[in-house]
């Protein structure tokens, strides 16, 4: 794509042909006035050195110059593509456990933020790589699609808890068989799946699924996260411990011996997480050995200045001009080349050429943009941000400053603050490419966040400007999952109140008709016989009340039932 940067510098264009006529009326003249010396014919041998096109030729490349002046001023830049890359580097599947179980704080401060945090130290080694993340209990989901952006691997990382997966439990081989499927088609790159668990696998399959991802070429590591000797799993929200269904303490224990074996037909290793830092650096030499080859990633390609382009031809021209003398010359008029009048026009413009690129060079909002980018690509991303700041100062109308301090917000752990930039790139920008990216970073935010209907809405926005990015269109699908789930959680609960209302109601039902029937007894008391309109009413009371005591029984049984499906485990 071809633009200027500064387009205004161009409406000095329309003074060339102001030049143009302006030259044409002064050779009219010209010849008027030698005509009233005489007849143009018999004056010619009076002047043997005057040439008729060497003016006009210095003219005309005097204008050309000119005007690539004049284009320079107005910067012209090519750019706003995706480029294609070749890194070298390994994909990575990151399954974590996030049962209720990884809460356990046998390994501080919990078994959960220790995985984490080593996770977040492995993103932060990468370079090259591509890196994806799983969450797993007892159903496993995908939270992140596999990627090169470690800015939203760590941002997804840091949103991961127990709340995110309804159905309780530990299913090993659900996860490693969605791994399985999550990484690339490329041939012959060092293939991964890191899971992370304590050991607790509740629906068996593990070893399986293990072996048969070591047949398609992914090595499948295990990290054990917790003790032997166990711990009890803290209930969220409260200062107790989670309790089986006959009250008993539960204490969740590390099963290294089934972590060994899963690693082993895995074709990976098992790697032991404590207290201490060992098994960060082990993970990363694990990760070093894995096969890695080249890589092929889109970056985005900024716009490159070219006004030089446009120099070097003005230049070119300028000595063309130069050189080129007015008047016919023998042998090159004894070389006197810079004697002729009229070159002061061609020395001014060379000035100018010399202080243009000192003028194109200044202090303005490009300048603290290209500035600033050096920095970020140096993780200088405070100083980087300064920079996108003051060029956001020079002109706030520089979507691609706003769009900058947006990454260097998000960089820096301030997704609010990367929101506000990134909104008003979004209302700035122009750029179709530029713009969906722009789009695709504001769903990643609000994805993290679980506001999944705006993420629907700016993910589809980035489709609507580049319909071939795949991982915004796999991002959309996903949180497209995750609102589904989310609304069918809100009709959980919904249900739930109104069963819990309903059960009230008839609570206080069954207490007025106690009442009535205790009011009955004390009137059978008083009155030696009874009626037989009274019997009558006593028995339809005394149905009436089995009847809704056994609908309650029912309903009970339900829904116990349905609990049962839905969560056997709770840890």
């Amino acid at each position: 794509m071809f633009r200027f940067e500064n387009p205004l510098y161009l409406y000095a264009l329309a003074i060339i042909p102001l030049l143009a006529l302006l030259h044409y009326g002064t050779n009219v003249l010209r010849r008027r006035r030698l005509r009233k010396y005489g007849d143009p014919s018999l004056l010619k041998p009076l002047m043997p050195d005057v040439s008729r096109w060497r003016p006009e030729v210095k003219f005309w490349l005097l204008t050309a110059a000119l005007a690539m002046m004049i284009v320079c001023l107005a910067r012209p830049q090519y750019g706003t593509k995706i480029d294609t890359r070749k890194r070298k580097g390994i994909e990575a599947i990151i399954a974590l456990d996030v049962s209720n179980s990884m809460l356990a704080e046998d390994v501080k401060p919990s078994r959960l933020a220790k995985s984490k945090m080593l996770l977040s130290n492995l993103i932060d080694n990468m370079t090259d790589d591509k890196v994806g993340l799983i969450v797993y209990a007892g159903d496993a989901y995908t939270q992140l699609p596999i990627t090169s952006d470690y800015v939203s691997a760590k941002m997804f990382l840091d949103n991961i808890s127990p709340a995110m997966i309804s159905v309780q439990g530990t299913d090993i081989a659900r996860a490693i068989e969605l791994a399985t499927h999550s990484f690339t088609q490329q041939q012959g790159v060092g293939r991964a799946i890191f899971v992370i668990t304590d050991g607790e696998d509740n629906e068996g399959g593990a070893v399986e699924a293990a072996r048969a991802a070591q047949k398609k070429g992914m090595n499948v590591y295990v990290l054990g996260v917790g003790s032997p000797e166990g711990a009890p799993i803290p209930m969220p929200g409260s200062n107790g411990y989670i309790t089986d269904h006959a009250g008993n303490t539960v204490v969740s224990k590390l099963n290294e011996d089934m972590c060994r074996e899963i690693a082993s037909a895995g074709g990976g290793a098992y790697i032991y997480v404590d207290n201490s830092s060992s098994a960060q650096s082990a993970l990363q030499k694990h990760v070093d050995r894995l096969a890695k080859v080249e890589i092929e990633s889109q970056l985005y390609s900024e716009f490159d200045e070219h006004f030089r382009d446009f120099a070097w031809m003005a230049l070119v021209l300028l000595i063309i001009e130069i050189l080129l003398l007015a008047r016919q010359n023998h042998v090159f008029g004894r070389f006197r080349l810079f004697r002729v009048p009229g070159n002061a026009a061609a020395v001014m413009l060379i000035a100018l050429f010399v202080s243009l690129p000192a003028s194109a060079q200044q202090k303005n909002d490009r300048y603290y943009v290209r500035h600033g980018n050096r920095l970020y690509r140096d993780s200088v991303y405070a100083k980087a941000q300064v920079d996108y700041q003051k060029a956001i100062e020079k002109d706030n109308t520089n979507a691609v400053a706003h769009y900058n301090l947006g990454n260097a917000h998000l960089y820096q752990g301030q997704p609010q603050d990367a929101m506000k930039s990134y909104e008003t790139a979004a209302r700035l920008q122009k750029d179709k490419m530029r713009g969906a990216q722009v789009y695709h970073n504001m769903g990643v935010i609000l994805q993290s966040q679980k506001q999944f209907a705006e993420a629907i809405e700016c993910y589809k926005n980035a489709l609507r400007r580049n319909p071939k990015d795949d991982e915004t269109r796999y991002n959309l699908a996903l949180c497209l999952h995750q609102l589904k789930n989310q609304s069918q959680d809100q009709n959980q609960q919904n249900q739930d109140q109104q069963d819990q209302k309903q059960e009230q109601e008839q609570q206080q039902q069954q207490q007025q008709q106690d009442q009535q029937k205790q009011e009955q007894q004390e009137q059978q008391q008083e009155q030696p016989k009874m009626s037989r309109e009274n019997a009558e009413q006593m028995l339809k009371a005394a149905m009436q009340d089995e009847k809704q005591t056994q609908d309650k029984v029912n309903k009970a049984q339900q829904q116990q039932q349905r609990q049962r499906r839905q969560l056997q485990k709770q840890w």
